[in-house]
């Protein structure tokens, strides 16, 4: 999303002051929201939202997709305000699921085929912390289930994989414009299919 940046969004004020600390006790908290009954929760970072959501809006099972802000340290941001690089937060896609449908290691897959988890705080032409690879988990079974991927993942690649997996922290839903943006039709109006199964290729700025 860097060509938002460049027409002044994401752009914060030298006059700013920098992140009150006291809000990181609370943004640094799990994340309390409760899925739907029968349901499970996953948090995905691999880059700019927008291409990561139409991939998981597309996995049978997957009932709800999310896209947002987390892992940093300042309650209730805006998309501004994690475009200084100041918060620490991740952009990241919260996945609700049914785990009789659709296995977590099945999110997985999809987060490994998605991008580059070799490029610290970068995917393609997006440079960030906002941009940087990362699992984050909300039971014991997905952290272990996180860590033997990963592991299975590296055996496959000849560079050091440097996606962080974490505890899920607080979600901040990102601003409405944001949610399922290719689907709607991204910069140009070219709606992109969220039919199950779909394989067409995804054009991440629509």
């Amino acid at each position: 999303m860097s060509w938002l940046n460049k027409l002044g969004f994401g752009a914060r004020s030298p006059t700013e002051s920098p992140v009150d600390p006291s809000s990181s006790s609370i943004a640094m908290g799990p994340d309390d929201d409760i899925p739907a009954p029968g349901q499970q929760f996953a948090q995905f970072g691999a880059g700019c939202f927008w291409g990561v959501e139409l991939a998981y809006q597309r996995v049978p099972g997957v009932s709800k997709t999310e896209v947002g802000y987390s892992q940093g340290y300042l309650h209730n941001p805006s998309y501004e305000d994690i475009c200084s690089g100041s918060t620490n937060h991740s952009e990241v896609v919260r996945v609700q699921y049914d785990p009789k449908e659709c296995s977590f290691d099945s999110l997985l897959d999809v987060f490994w085929a998605r991008h580059d988890p070799t490029t610290p705080n970068r995917q393609g032409n997006d440079v960030g912390t906002q941009y940087r690879s990362g699992i984050y988990f909300y039971t014991p079974e997905q952290e272990k289930a996180a860590l033997e991927s990963k592991e299975r993942q590296q055996k496959l690649l000849n560079r050091k994989i440097v996606t962080e997996i974490l505890p899920a922290k607080k979600f901040y839903r990102a601003e409405e414009y944001h949610q399922q943006y290719l689907a709607k039709g991204g910069r140009f109006g070219f709606r992109q299919s969220t039919e199950k199964g779909c394989n067409d290729p995804i054009r991440c700025y629509g």
